[in-house]
């Protein structure tokens, strides 16, 4: 028998609401793994001066592809709510809108990103030692921003067309793609950072182009490109909805450069090598949160449109439950995964490996609130207030993530760094609250 296709427009039990939005997770899980794996082909067969050189570098490339994220996550709380109105051929005039402006905005970004490298490089840090591999990996990689962009865009937009097992589909080619040719480059031919990097640019031109093709043709989705021009003030509303995920992506890199800032004062490259395989994991736990926030947002953002309160509060009610076990769950499974996972990556130097697993058992902690947070920005992109949606954010990953991660070490020494992460997540979780209840007469979610 066949399976009843779920709408946006339905009534959402947990089990609907699993269904819906397990592709999307599994998506975005995929999308972290198929990252580790750059990290860990590198770690393994080019060493860790190389590694920690991916890592250095790293919360550049991500700024420059984020901005793909934040016109998909804007822009599919816009168009699902438009479908919430009934009206159809606007939302895909605005769906098309947003893929000619990201096309426009990632080859810009791809030409700008790659001027400004070298000083970038230097601005963050790199050794003399580094410098080199820094440099090849973060042209490689940002050559290809326009591809990255449109991938983070359509991650979104999948789930918005009602198809978001064909977007999974999609991050499982390119996920194969990735590993196929890390294993090849790397592994194989030896190329070393460069191999990875051809890698992850070929990856992303598998999940950022493939979709142009489906939506471009007549499809059963819910969305279908059309030739559009570019309006102002759509796409302002857009970007600042979605400013949220620019905000968070942004904040995250500088508070990550901040994290090698204090690490190669206090702990040198081992520090910087050991809070890469902290990241790399972080990923894949952090993905979860935000594929379901991902997949969940449409929902709220198409009742919100159609004027369902009743469907906002069960939504809110239910992916609060859902974020709190899931933060158990993963905390748990993050200690116990932190002398393997450690063993996988660094496993050849013992020193280093020693004190990976020391920083990932405090580290860890962190998952039990983070799902919250990234929700409650999620919820509110979705009913279209991208003010507090940024607010929580900014609070978040850059406010009180730096605070802790500048102050705490001068109370806790190198320990401070990683229980930083942990401490701000509990700021973030109370912020998040009184939000919620400082908006619940406007938007009736409980």
């Amino acid at each position: 028998m066949k399976t009843k296709a779920i709408r946006l427009s339905d009534h959402f039990t947990y089990r609907r609401l699993f269904r819906f939005t397990l592709p999307p997770v599994i998506m975005m899980v995929f999308t972290s793994i198929y990252g580790v794996v750059d990290g860990l082909f590198v770690s393994n067969y080019a060493g860790k001066t190389a590694f920690a050189a991916i890592n250095l570098i790293m919360p550049y490339l991500m700024v420059m592809g984020s901005l793909g994220f934040m016109i998909g996550t804007g822009g599919s709380a816009l168009v699902s709510m438009t479908m919430g109105q009934g009206r159809r051929q606007r939302a895909n005039q605005l769906f098309s809108m947003m893929i000619l402006f990201t096309v426009i905005t990632g080859a810009l970004t791809s030409i700008l990103g790659n001027l400004a490298m070298e000083r970038m490089a230097l601005f963050l840090g790199a050794t003399e030692e580094m410098m080199h591999d820094c440099l090849v990996y973060g042209w490689i990689v940002n050559g290809f921003n326009l591809a990255f962009m449109l991938q983070n865009l359509f991650q979104s937009f999948f789930v918005t067309a009602e198809k978001p097992r064909l977007g999974l589909y999609v991050t499982i080619a390119a996920g194969l793609t990735n590993m196929i040719l890390d294993a090849l480059l790397v592994g194989v031919f030896r190329m070393g950072v460069a191999g990875a990097a051809w890698a992850t640019g070929f990856s992303q031109v598998v999940g950022g182009v493939l979709p142009l093709f489906y939506f471009a043709r007549a499809n059963s989705s819910r969305l279908r490109l059309e030739p559009a021009k570019l309006e102002l003030s759509p796409i302002l509303k857009a970007c600042g909805n979605g400013s949220s995920e620019l905000m968070s992506n942004i904040s995250s890199s500088i508070v990550s450069m901040l994290y090698n800032f204090q690490l190669i004062r206090m702990l040198g490259e081992d520090g910087v090598s050991a809070y890469g395989v902290l990241m790399y994991v972080s990923f894949i736990f952090v993905a979860i949160d935000i594929g379901y926030s991902v997949g969940s947002a449409p929902i709220v953002g198409y009742h919100y449109g159609a004027g369902n309160t009743d469907e906002l509060k069960n939504m809110l009610r239910k992916s609060s439950v859902i974020m709190a076990v899931t933060g158990v769950l993963m905390t748990i499974a993050a200690f116990l995964l932190a002398d393997p996972v450690s063993r996988i990556f660094v496993g050849y130097d013992a020193e280093l490996y020693a004190l990976t697993v020391h920083a990932f058992r405090i580290f860890c902690l962190g998952f039990l609130l983070s799902g919250f947070d990234i929700y409650a920005s999620s919820f509110f992109t979705a009913l279209n207030n991208g003010k507090i949606s940024a607010a929580i954010s900014f609070l978040r990953t850059l406010v009180f993530q730096s605070a802790c991660v500048l102050l705490l070490p001068g109370l806790l020494g190198a320990d401070g760094i990683w229980w930083a992460v942990t401490a701000s997540n509990v700021f973030a979780f109370i912020i998040s609250v009184l939000f919620l209840i400082r908006k619940r007469e406007t938007y009736h979610y409980f």
